[in-house]
């Protein structure tokens, strides 16, 4: 194990007035504004799924120092879940439906990758629960792959520099924290594995399923708000296949660095791939702890 957090990880207070924020906040960028918007959907959701799944593996962790971690993960990630929850009230205050979008959201956190997956009760014996915490524990190390990676994009991208400052800040503050705690979720599945065959066989097989899951949220959640927006470019963005949104993606980051390229995830997750991987490569914790200083959003909190 890789212990790569030299400090406690703590839950930083924010505050976030997205009064004067519009929906297109990357400015004359709708495909943008709406693929990062969209990621406001899951995040409230997901990030307390992630608090939930982590205090039901807190009994088994041994390691004193890795329990410290994962407590401080909680407690950054039950904040990140009540900023973004505030920023789906921004977008509601802009017009946009998202109750059926949300309740598909619930249906994944709350069902698919709940304690008893569509009402499964053969995980109601010790044996098989364990098993089932163990994976979703892993199905997170795997989607915190992706959270730190775009965290290192947002902290060295200049491309939301001229963006609605206010929406800028609360994501890269969030995606700073991420690179902050990069290290904590790979580090208690391969605690928590019995075997380090089995870490790397169930960490390569959670990633071939979540990388595509990954993909189809950010891509779905986009169209979907790009369906209600009445500006004739949203609508053609509604209208795009899968194929020709990730073509999109691609394109758009590389001309205006607004998002990460879709070429950018395809090489974070083959860098998965290799035995002797650790997320600690994939970041700088300082520049994190950088940004962090001197976020508005946790500055304007510190005044109130």
């Amino acid at each position: 194990m890789n212990i790569a957090i030299q400090h406690p990880l703590k839950a930083r207070k924010v505050q976030f007035n997205f009064e004067q924020s519009p929906a297109h906040w990357i400015y004359g960028d709708v495909y943008s504004s709406h693929m990062i918007n969209g990621v406001n959907m899951l995040l409230p959701l997901g990030e307390l799924w992630f608090c939930r799944v982590y205090n039901k593996a807190l009994p088994f962790v041994t390691d004193v120092k890795l329990r410290e971690e994962v407590q401080g993960f909680i407690r950054q990630e039950a904040v990140h879940s009540r900023a973004h929850s505030g920023a789906l009230d921004f977008l509601r205050d802009h017009g946009y439906q998202l109750d059926d979008y949300l309740a598909r959201v619930n249906v994944l956190f709350g069902q698919v990758l709940g304690e008893q997956p569509f009402g499964l009760k053969f995980l109601q014996n010790e044996r098989t629960e364990k098993f089932w915490l163990v994976a979703r524990v892993g199905v997170i190390a795997a989607i915190e792959h992706f959270t730190g990676i775009l965290g290192q994009w947002s902290l060295d991208s200049k491309g939301w520099d001229d963006a609605d400052p206010v929406i800028a800040d609360l994501f890269r503050w969030h995606l700073a924290e991420e690179v902050e705690h990069r290290t904590v979720a790979f580090d208690l599945f391969e605690h928590l594995c019995k075997t380090e065959l089995g870490f790397y066989v169930g960490r390569q097989a959670l990633m071939a399923i979540i990388f595509p899951l990954f993909v189809y949220f950010l891509v779905d959640g986009c169209r979907y708000l790009a369906g209600q927006d009445p500006d004739p470019r949203a609508q053609a963005i509604a209208r795009k296949s899968m194929l020709k949104m990730l073509w999109q993606l691609e394109k758009v980051g590389k001309k205006t660095d607004h998002l990460p390229t879709f070429s950018l995830l395809v090489k974070a997750t083959l860098r998965w791939v290799p035995k002797s991987f650790h997320p600690i490569t994939e970041g700088d914790t300082q520049q994190a702890l950088d940004y962090i200083a001197r976020s508005q959003g946790i500055l304007a909190a510190r005044k109130n």
